[in-house]
C-alpha cells in the first residue's frame, strides 16, 4: 500500500474501513437474529418445526386373548390390512378419482359414491375399507394406484364361530367391545391407550418412533374363562337339536361345577356368528341364560321342601293330603296332573304334586318361604361379568295375594333366569352351600402380573344332611314312576326336577293357554355331584312337559360331559330301574315262599329235608351281605363264580341267594348301596330318613315308618 499514490492509498483505506464496518454491522444483525430465533422466539419456532416432522399417534394396544379353562383360544386378535388413500397424492400421480373409485368399489364392495367423495377431498388421509382379507389386500396391491396404501390393524377373530358366542360377544371395527365379555371386560382386554411422538415424512407417513418398539404397551390383558370348550359344544349341539325337534322358540342350557360355582357351559339358541354380527338379528345375539326371566314352575319344589325340612315345619315321613288332585284357593282351583291322596315329601317330588308343595309352603308361612327362597339366591343377580343380567322377580311377601302364597311354592308367581336356577340347584348338590357363580378364573396382565379368582362361598343355606336328604328324594324323579324318567343317565344316579310352567299373557292378563316353558334342573352323579345342569326350552310346540322336552337334553349333555371329565359309572339310570325291578321281584318271590310255607304248615308237618353237598362241578354261593365290593369279588372268585357288581358301598343283595348250589363259573349278581350313617342332629333340624338303601326308594323307606297325617293346612300360612 506504500507504493500507492496518496490519493489511491486513502481510497483503499476507506474501502477497507467500509468493508470492516459492513462486516461488523452484518455480524451484529446475524447475532441479533440468532438471539431472536434461539432465545426470544426459540420455543415458538421449535413447536413449528415439530409440527412439521413430528406426529402424535395414538398407540392402541392389541386386544387381549380370551381362553377357555384348558387354554383353548376363544377370541384372538390378528393383524390384517386396511385400505386408505391420500387424495392429494392420487391426483398428483395423474389418477382420476372417478375412475379409481369405480375400480375400488367393484373390488371391495364399498359404495362407489362414498369412495368417490373421499378421493375428491383435499385431505392427506381417508379410509377406504378397514380390515380386509389377505386375498383382497393382494388384489388391491395389484391395482398399483398411486396414493392408495395399506396399513395393518388388529382384527378380532373368533376361531370357533358360534361357539360361546353369547358369552364372548363381539367388538366393533375400532376394537371396542359391544356385547358379552368383550363389553363387560373391555377395559381389561383393550388395555390403556396413549399418545406417542413419531417422525413422519413430507407425505405424513410415520417412519420412526422409539416408543413403538415397546411391545409390552402394544397388547391388552388376557382373560381365562371357566368355560370348557368341549362341554360348551355338547350343550349347544343338544340344545339346537331339542329346539328344532320340538319347534320351540328358543332355549338355554347352563352347566356348572357345584363344588366351585364355575360355569362350564352357557348355551343359547338361536345363536349367531360373532365374526359377522351384522348378519344376525338383535334377538339372536341376546344371552337368554342371563337376560331372560321365566316362571320356573315345578323346579322350585325341591327348594320349598328343603326349606321346610330345614326349618322343622315338615318331616320326611309325614303324609300330606293332596286332595285327590284339586284344591280350592280363594276363587281359584289348584290342580295336579294326576290325582293323589296321601303323599310323603319324597313322593310329592316324585309325582310333582302342586297341592302337596303348596301345603308345605303354607306350613312355612309367607315370611318364612320368602326368606328361604331369597337365601337360595332367587330375586337377586349373580353378579356375573355379563351385561344385561336380570335379577328375576320375587316380590316381598307383604305384597303376596292368597293365590301367590299358594303358587309361589311350586314356582308360579315368581321368575328366574337359567343361571339362577343352576346356582340354586348347586346348593342341594353342594351340601347346602351357596357358591358364587364364576365365569372368569384368571387375568394375565401385560405387565406380567397374574390375577387368580378363587371360589367364593356366599353362605350356608340349609344344613348339609337336609341337602343330602332332598337330593335322595330327587333321585326318585328320574326313577320308575317319576316325571323325569327321560333325564336318567345309564350308569349314573341322577337327582333332578322337571318343570312345566304356563307363560304369562301380558296382553290379556293371566296365563296363555298354549304357551309353555319346559325345564329340567338337576345334578349328577347324585352321590358325589360333578355337574349341575339347568335346561330351559321356551314355547315348545310338539310337546310341552319338562320331562319330555328338557329331560333328554339333560341326559345327553350330562352323559357326554361325564365321559369327557372321566367320571366312572357307578350304577343308576336304567341300571337302577332294572335293580328296582329285580328287588320287587325278589320281594314277590319271598312273599310267595311265605305263603307256600304257611300252606304247608296247615297241611301237616313239614317233610324232612336232607342236606345235599355240592357235587362235582358245583359250588355253594357264599353269603356276601355287608361285604365291600372288593371283598365280594374276592369271595366269589375263590368259589369259582363270576361276579357282576352294581352300585357302590356295601352288599345289600345278591342273586342267587346265599347257600344255593350252582355250577362253577356261573354269574352272581351283587347289589351294593352306600351305608346309612347315623348323625346327631340339632333339635331344629329335620329328621333323616330311616334307611335309604337306594336313593330313589326314599318314598318306600318312609312307608316303613308309622304314618302321621299332616293337619289340614291353610294356604295363607299356618295350620288349622
Amino acid at each position: 500500500m506504500r507504493n500507492l499514490a496518496p490519493t489511491r492509498r486513502r481510497f483503499t483505506r476507506f474501502r477497507v474501513a467500509m468493508l470492516g464496518l459492513s462486516l461488523f454491522i452484518f455480524a451484529l444483525l446475524v447475532g441479533r437474529r440468532a438471539v431472536m430465533l434461539q432465545i426470544v422466539q426459540g420455543d415458538e419456532l421449535r413447536e413449528m418445526a415439530e409440527d412439521q416432522y413430528l406426529r402424535d399417534i395414538r398407540l392402541t394396544p392389541k386386544r387381549g386373548t380370551i381362553y377357555d379353562r384348558h387354554g383353548a383360544e376363544l377370541a384372538v386378535s390378528v393383524e390384517v390390512d386396511s385400505v386408505w388413500a391420500n387424495p392429494r397424492e392420487l391426483r398428483a400421480g395423474g389418477h382420476d378419482p372417478i375412475v379409481e373409485a369405480a375400480r375400488l368399489s367393484e373390488l371391495l364392495g364399498v359404495d362407489r359414491e362414498r369412495i368417490e367423495f373421499r378421493l375428491k377431498s383435499d385431505r392427506y388421509f381417508v379410509w377406504i375399507k378397514r380390515r380386509i382379507t389377505p386375498q383382497l389386500a393382494a388384489r388391491v396391491r395389484s391395482l398399483d394406484i398411486a396414493g392408495v396404501h395399506m396399513e395393518q390393524e388388529a382384527r378380532r377373530f373368533y376361531p370357533n364361530r358360534e361357539l360361546a358366542a353369547h358369552l364372548l360377544g363381539f367388538s366393533n371395527v375400532d376394537g371396542d367391545g359391544i356385547e358379552g365379555i368383550e363389553l363387560s371386560m373391555d377395559d381389561v382386554l383393550h388395555g390403556s391407550q396413549r399418545r406417542v411422538p413419531a417422525i413422519r415424512d413430507r407425505r405424513g407417513r410415520v417412519v420412526f418412533s422409539e416408543q413403538l418398539l415397546d411391545d409390552r404397551a402394544a397388547r391388552g390383558d388376557d382373560i381365562t374363562l371357566s368355560i370348557d370348550k368341549t362341554i360348551q359344544h355338547f350343550a349347544e349341539r343338544e340344545l339346537r337339536l331339542a329346539v328344532n325337534t320340538f319347534e320351540a322358540r328358543a332355549g338355554s342350557v347352563v352347566v356348572m361345577d357345584p363344588r366351585t360355582g364355575e360355569l362350564l357351559a352357557v348355551a343359547n339358541f338361536p345363536t349367531y356368528n360373532p365374526n359377522l354380527p351384522g348378519q344376525a338379528d338383535a334377538a339372536d345375539r341376546r344371552n337368554r341364560a342371563v337376560t331372560d326371566r321365566f316362571e320356573p314352575g315345578s323346579t322350585v319344589k325341591p327348594f320349598t321342601i328343603a326349606a321346610a325340612l330345614a326349618a322343622g315345619r315338615v318331616r320326611s315321613e309325614e303324609l300330606i293330603d293332596c286332595e285327590n288332585g284339586a284344591m280350592e284357593v280363594a276363587e281359584y282351583t289348584i290342580h295336579d296332573s294326576h290325582p293323589h291322596g296321601l303323599l310323603t315329601p319324597a313322593q310329592i317330588l316324585q309325582f310333582s304334586s302342586n297341592i302337596g308343595t303348596a301345603k308345605i309352603g303354607a306350613a312355612m308361612g309367607r315370611r318364612g318361604l320368602y326368606r328361604a327362597l331369597r337365601r337360595f339366591g332367587f330375586g337377586e343377580t349373580t353378579d356375573l361379568p355379563l351385561p344385561g343380567e336380570t335379577s328375576g322377580i320375587l316380590r316381598h311377601y307383604r305384597r303376596w295375594y292368597d293365590m301367590d302364597a299358594a303358587t309361589i311354592p311350586f314356582g308360579q308367581g315368581m321368575s328366574v333366569n337359567a343361571v339362577q336356577m343352576a346356582t340354586a340347584m348347586s346348593v342341594l348338590a353342594n351340601g347346602g352351600r351357596l357358591m358364587k357363580p364364576t365365569l372368569i378364573t384368571r387375568i394375565d396382565r401385560a405387565s406380567g402380573d397374574v390375577d387368580d379368582f378363587v371360589p367364593t362361598l356366599m353362605r350356608q343355606v340349609i344344613p348339609r344332611r337336609t341337602a343330602r336328604l332332598v337330593g335322595d328324594m330327587m333321585t326318585a324323579v328320574t326313577g320308575p314312576g317319576g316325571t323325569g324318567l327321560e333325564a336318567a343317565i345309564d350308569g349314573y344316579l341322577v337327582a333332578g326336577k322337571t318343570g312345566t310352567a304356563q307363560k304369562a299373557d301380558y296382553v290379556s292378563g293371566g296365563y296363555a293357554e298354549d304357551s309353555w316353558v319346559a325345564s329340567f334342573a338337576g345334578f349328577v352323579p347324585a352321590e358325589a355331584p360333578r355337574l349341575v345342569i339347568s335346561v330351559v326350552i321356551d314355547e315348545p310346540v310338539i310337546a310341552h312337559y319338562g320331562g319330555t322336552v328338557a329331560g333328554p337334553v339333560f341326559r345327553r349333555v350330562g352323559e357326554a360331559s361325564l365321559r369327557h371329565l372321566g367320571v366312572p359309572a357307578q350304577g343308576g339310570g336304567r341300571a337302577l330301574i332294572h335293580h328296582v325291578a329285580r328287588r320287587e321281584q325278589r320281594a314277590a318271590d319271598a312273599q310267595e315262599q311265605t305263603e307256600r310255607v304257611a300252606t304247608a304248615a296247615e297241611a301237616g308237618p313239614a317233610p324232612i329235608v336232607t342236606f345235599r353237598p355240592a357235587g362235582e362241578g358245583e359250588t355253594t354261593v357264599p353269603d356276601l351281605t355287608g361285604s365291600t365290593a372288593r371283598g365280594a369279588v374276592v369271595a366269589l372268585l375263590r368259589a369259582s363264580l363270576l361276579p357282576e357288581v352294581e352300585g357302590s358301598g356295601l352288599v345289600v343283595g345278591q342273586e342267587p341267594e346265599p347257600g344255593e348250589i350252582i355250577a362253577r363259573g356261573q354269574l352272581v349278581h351283587v347289589s351294593l348301596a352306600p351305608p346309612v350313617i347315623q348323625e346327631r342332629r340339632p333339635i331344629d333340624d329335620a329328621p333323616a330318613p330311616a334307611a335309604p338303601v337306594a336313593a330313589p326308594l326314599a318314598a318306600e323307606a318312609s312307608a316303613d315308618v308309622e304314618a302321621r297325617p299332616v293337619a289340614s293346612l291353610d294356604v295363607t300360612g299356618g295350620a288349622t
